[in-house]
Formats: C-alpha cells, sequence, structure tokens
C-alpha cells in the first residue's frame, strides 16, 4: 500500500520527544519521521507534515491541528492524543471520548487511512501504574470509536517488549531511540508497507540491586517528577512556545536528505 500525503496529529508521543536529532525542528526525528522516510522511499511525489506538540490535551490537539491537517488532503494521518489528559487530576472520559470521536470522524471523511492509537499499559511501571484502570477505560472507549469509523487501530496496550526501561527515555514517559524505532516499524507493518526498519533485539536486563534502584527511583524523581508537578502547580505546559515541527508539507526530497 502506497501513501503520498502523510499528516501526523498529536502530542510529544507523535513529535518525537525522546528521539535526539539536532538537524531537525525542535531537535527531534521520532517515529513519525521514521514511517515518512520509508513511505518517502517508495513514492517520488511524496509529503509530510507533523503537526504535534509535546504537552498537548484532545482539546487542543482537535482545535489546532484538525483543520489544517484536513486542508492537506492527506491519503494517510495518524492521530495519538488523551495520554496528557489521563495524567490529570481528575477527567470525564465519556466527554473526553466523544469530542475525540467528533475528530476522528472528520479525518476519516476525507477519505484518507485514519490510524489511531490506544494508550500504552503501564501496569509495570512504579507511580504510572497507578494510572492504569483509567488508561485501560480509555483505551475500551476508544476501541469502540476504532470499530464504529473503520479506522485502523494500533493497540499500544498489546504491544509486547516495552516493559523495559531501556526502550524509554530518562523520564520513563517517552520513547527512547529504541523505542521510536520500534514504534516506526510496528506502524509499517500494521499498514502493510514494506520497509528497512529492524528493531535492536534487546538482551535480557541486568537486575538492578535495590540499592540501585532506589539511586536511580531519586534522580528520576528529582529530574522529571518534581519539575513536572511544578510545571503543573503553576500552570505550564511543556509545550508553551513550541511550535509544530513540519507545520508545512516537507517533500521526501527534503526528509531524506536531512
Amino acid at each position: 500500500m502506497g501513501f503520498t500525503r502523510f499528516v501526523a496529529l498529536g502530542d510529544s508521543f507523535t513529535e518525537g520527544v525522546g528521539d535526539t536529532d539536532p538537524t531537525r525542528p525542535n531537535g527531534l526525528r521520532g517515529w513519525a519521521d521514521r514511517v515518512a522516510e520509508q513511505l518517502a522511499a517508495h513514492e517520488d511525489d511524496f509529503s509530510y507534515a507533523n503537526l504535534a506538540i509535546r504537552g498537548r490535551l484532545v482539546d487542543a490537539v482537535i482545535a489546532e491541528q484538525l483543520d489544517a491537517a484536513v486542508a492537506m488532503n492527506p491519503d494517510l494521518v495518524t492521530l495519538y492524543a488523551g495520554g496528557n489528559d489521563l495524567m490529570r487530576p481528575s477527567v470525564d472520559l465519556d466527554a473526553l471520548l466523544a469530542r475525540y470521536d467528533g475528530a476522528i470522524g472528520k479525518l476519516v471523511a476525507t477519505g484518507a487511512t485514519v490510524v489511531v492509537f490506544t494508550a500504552y499499559d503501564t501496569g509495570w511501571a512504579p507511580v504510572f501504574r497507578k494510572l492504569r484502570g483509567r488508561i485501560a477505560i480509555y483505551n475500551e472507549l476508544l476501541r469502540e470509536i476504532a470499530d464504529r469509523h473503520d479506522v485502523v487501530l494500533f493497540d499500544y496496550w498489546r504491544l509486547e517488549g516495552y516493559d523495559d526501561y531501556r526502550m524509554w527515555d530518562t523520564d520513563r514517559l517517552h520513547m527512547s531511540p529504541l523505542g521510536h524505532t520500534r514504534m516506526a516499524a510496528e506502524v509499517l507493518d500494521l499498514l502493510g508497507v514494506e520497509h528497512g526498519i529492524t528493531p535492536v533485539e534487546l538482551e535480557a536486563a541486568a537486575e538492578l540491586t535495590r540499592r540501585e534502584q532506589r539511586r536511580q527511583n531519586a534522580e528520576w524523581a528529582r529530574t522529571f517528577l518534581g519539575p513536572w508537578v511544578m510545571r503543573r502547580v503553576r500552570g505550564i505546559s511543556s509545550g508553551d512556545g513550541v511550535t509544530p515541527r513540519w507545520p508545512d508539507p516537507v517533500s521526501g526530497a527534503d526528509l531524506l536528505g536531512r
């Protein structure tokens, strides 16, 4: 299956946070860029836009990115939003997914192939496992929406192999380059697109002593959890002042030339 106009929407997951590349906008590469590179290799007349911005809630993604994406007349759209909403102290999941449903319907009406993602199962991860029940409800509501609109569902909840800190950045919230690479391969496989991405096969991770675990957890709390809590208290988002990485469609030649 070939695609010529790919638009990616969402938050930090799709912006590519955790996959650093100083040569690219916002200093990031990410799984969506990697997917676009593979698609561009198949099509001479290819373009790609990435409108995702870290920290965005569902309503902001819809308000800022949806109409812009529709105007680009895409034949492939990926959309993931909701992770930041799930981390808020309270959230009305039924109302949230109703708005998400409307956005997905608008994308489907373009005739594009639309890919949506369930949220990841955090059951193995300390601190984030507290969100597991909320995430499970979100995912079930999203699966119902995906069935109704007949869109492509990437069931991240059921994806194995991410219960390993090497697949995650040091903040334990965003994927590492290994995680983004694997994600790109999985998305392309789901779409039935041949590609040249070979995810790294990781050997079993070394077991940490309790002392090492406490040291790493303390460092994580100091460098990520504390600052994250302070941003919430002050009403600051990590995406404040950040602009989309590829707000206008970039050609495959320009993308592959980086």
